[in-house]
């Protein structure tokens, strides 16, 4: 008997079998008894796109809890199971008064998630908050533990979306924040948006961030979609210099390997912004955000994608790659 895969595309997907477990044991035997099936483990559906039903079986985590589990004068270690929604999560930290993730408010999907596509906003990213990811095999059902740097963290990326992609499950990742707010407000023009704020809390930056994206985001449960659709490219200093020269007006970020342009910036300047390809389209306050219009399916908005992609490259010589991953 077929299921409906959730997700927040609102694309109709169906798989042979759902399974939902609570525990990395009920985990572990689950796939002892999948050994000859096609396996597919996913979160919210926040970040997919199905271009077909899958044929085989679905796996999601139950694992819903939060523990403290060390501190020491500074910072503060939570433990915490992969299917807690994340902007509880987030929700969580800010109201004891634990700073680092303020800024990742409001971005969906749950915790499991975090750790696999090193989620980022506001100048903030994942990676600067975990600590540890704790994983079971789906080859061969053993438990296996990962430390930060072995996560191989980059931009959108880690090593759960490449070497070991469909590998593992995540089943518990450990954060450390701190007690003492230090606040990220260089990105996005934060700064100016709280500069009247006296004296600055986690609290407030959180308001402000969920103000700010709930004015230009579309809600998932009345249009479709899976947040940001493409990554922002990070070119050269001399690639992003022969860019200035041709568009003074263009945003941009420094960063450590490069230069950041932002994606959906390119995507409007080609005219895309509020247009649509048959069913699929592209928001029309937020360019870098692809929608289901109403009945779309998976294979429209990688049309849609691809010839979004075309016009990137074309105008400014840039590639430019989804975020969201394809099944």
């Amino acid at each position: 008997m077929y299921q409906c895969i959730k997700n927040t595309f609102g694309i109709e997907a169906k798989a042979n079998r759902w399974l939902e477990y609570h525990s990395e044991e009920e985990l572990q035997r689950m796939v002892s008894v999948l050994q000859d099936e096609r396996v597919l483990h996913v979160g919210g559906g926040s970040n997919l796109l199905f271009t077909q039903d899958f044929d085989g079986t679905v796996l999601h985590s139950g694992i819903r809890c939060v523990m403290p589990v060390a501190s020491d004068a500074d910072y503060v270690w939570i433990r915490v199971g992969a299917a807690i929604i994340w902007d509880d999560f987030v929700a969580y930290t800010v109201a004891n008064g634990w700073s680092g993730a303020e800024n990742l408010s409001l971005i969906p999907g749950e915790v499991g998630a975090s750790a696999v596509q090193n989620i980022g906003a506001y100048g903030v990213e994942a990676k600067d908050l975990i600590d540890k990811v704790e994983c079971v095999s789906l080859k061969d059902g053993t438990r296996r533990v990962f430390r930060n740097e072995e996560c191989d963290y980059g931009y959108r990326s880690s090593i759960f979306k490449h070497a070991l992609k469909g590998q593992y499950a995540v089943t518990y990742v450990t954060y450390r924040l701190m007690k003492r707010f230090v606040p990220h407000l260089e990105y996005g023009n934060l700064r100016n948006q709280l500069s009247s704020v006296a004296k600055l809390t986690p609290a407030d930056v959180r308001r402000k961030i969920i103000e700010v994206r709930r004015s230009k985001l579309p809600d998932p449960k009345v249009i479709g979609n899976a947040g940001s659709f493409f990554m922002n490219p990070i070119v050269s200093y001399e690639k992003f210099e022969s860019l200035r020269a041709q568009y003074p007006q263009m945003p941009f970020y420094e960063m450590p390997e490069g230069v950041k342009i932002p994606a959906g910036w390119m995507i409007e300047q080609c005219g895309w912004k509020g247009r649509s390809l048959g069913r699929a389209g592209v928001y029309e306050k937020q360019a870098l955000i692809l929608v289901n219009r109403g009945g779309a399916t998976g294979k429209e908005v990688v049309r849609l994608c691809e010839t979004i992609q075309q016009d990137v490259a074309n105008k400014f010589g840039i590639e430019i790659h989804p975020e969201v991953n394809f099944i």
